[in-house]
């Protein structure tokens, strides 16, 4: 991963609840997280849910806009004020070459569709507690990084049912 964070060229920082993403938009950016923590979330009528977290040492990224060029649903918000590398579609595009660095890419994207199939069943079959072990073995660092509540947006369940499981 490292010699993808090498291609950055620009480093940004992003203040405490802005976004780097809105619906709607298009972005086509990786972005590498030195410090701060962000969420990438969808909202609809009701509610926000949270796809995934980006913090210290993640890449994150809009992946639906990066691979179509489309807009995208997704919001990309600062939980903490962050500190961010920046590496262009077309930067990373010529990174993609060398046949090592699209191997590279196809284990990052391999293990990106195995997470997610995961965090899927989890929330599709787990109870609450189940979702909170998995999610606390998978990634400690989560808790360490991320406030209460959107780590319990992130599992579906109430503030009040991650504070209970955490005690117990």
């Amino acid at each position: 991963m490292k010699e993808i964070i090498e291609l950055s060229e620009k480093t940004i920082i992003i203040n405490r609840n802005e976004f780097l993403k809105v619906k709607d938009s298009i972005d086509t950016n990786i972005y590498f997280v030195e410090s701060g923590s962000l969420r990438i979330f969808v909202l609809d009528e009701y509610e926000e849910q949270i796809i995934r977290f980006g913090y210290k040492e993640n890449l994150i990224v809009s992946l639906d806009c990066f691979l179509t060029g489309n807009t995208s649903n997704l919001f990309i918000q600062a939980i903490k004020k962050s500190v961010i590398k920046v590496i262009t579609k077309q930067q990373f595009e010529n990174f993609l070459e060398t046949e090592a660095n699209r191997n590279l890419w196809i284990k990052i994207l391999e293990n990106l569709v195995v997470q997610q199939m995961e965090r899927e069943i989890d929330i599709l079959t787990n109870s609450p507690k189940e979702r909170y072990e998995r999610v606390l073995k998978r990634s400690p660092q989560l808790f360490q990084e991320i406030p209460n509540k959107y780590i319990a947006s992130y599992l579906r369940m109430s503030p009040e049912t991650l504070s209970r499981l955490k005690k117990s």
